[in-house]
């Protein structure tokens, strides 16, 4: 792949003047997307920086204003991955008004991203850079937004309006959690399912896991 011209300032389309070295959010996703390929086929510790500049298209130079290092590019690619996808699942929360169809579409939601197998292979690329890298495993699994706290969201606003009644929410969105994902996700980081599970499989887990979940938790309607 041709490299691109050394060039750090380029064209702002908002303000038809120049985006500030390391601030063209095109680029930055060029970078990005490439480091992403490139990191799930090598893994961490044999991706290189010069391997990322040939899958991105982009000169060595115009790499390192964005990123210090492989591992500031290793953080940002995986907190833009969990990023979207906890905007993803909370749209999907939002589609409906029915707490059951909800928490199904959360539940399916979550299940098919936790075992696909991009991810899977960030899971356990994370897992084995832990010892060096413990604050990206925190960031990556506790993160100041992720998928429990847009579930805890959602339980509060439905304790709010009267359907839920809930007394540790951070607790019932950790059970909710396992009970949909729990023995999948183990099942496919280990190795014991090499493939995601089939649709029928995943609606069969959630539905019972709302089953349960809504026996313990919800408000019985009176009459």
């Amino acid at each position: 792949m041709t490299e691109l011209s050394d060039t750090h300032v380029e064209e702002s389309p908002s303000t038809g003047g120049r985006w500030a070295a390391g601030e063209d959010p095109a680029k930055r996703r060029q970078i990005l997307d490439g480091a992403r390929r490139v990191f799930m086929k090598l893994g961490f510790d044999a991706a290189s920086m010069n391997d990322v500049t040939r899958e991105a298209g982009v000169s060595k130079g115009t790499l390192y204003v964005y990123f210090a290092n492989k591992e500031e590019l290793f953080t940002a690619m995986m907190e833009t991955e969990r990023a979207a996808f906890v905007a993803s699942v909370r749209n999907t929360l939002k589609e409906t008004s029915d707490p059951a169809t909800a928490l199904h579409n959360f539940g399916i939601t979550f299940v098919a991203h936790l075992t696909d197998e991009k991810v899977i292979n960030a899971m356990r690329t994370v897992i084995g850079v832990r010892d060096r890298m413990p604050h990206l495993c925190q960031r990556f699994f506790t993160g100041p937004e992720n998928i429990r706290t847009v579930l805890k969201d959602f339980l509060t606003s439905q304790v709010q309006a009267g359907r839920f009644e809930i007394d540790d929410i951070d607790l019932a969105a950790r059970q909710f959690l396992e009970l949909c994902g729990g023995s999948f996700f183990k099942l496919r980081l280990f190795g014991d399912m090499d493939v995601p599970p089939p649709q029928h499989e995943m609606d069969h887990v959630v539905t019972g896991a709302i089953r349960v979940f809504t026996a313990a938790y919800a408000v019985k309607q009176q009459g």
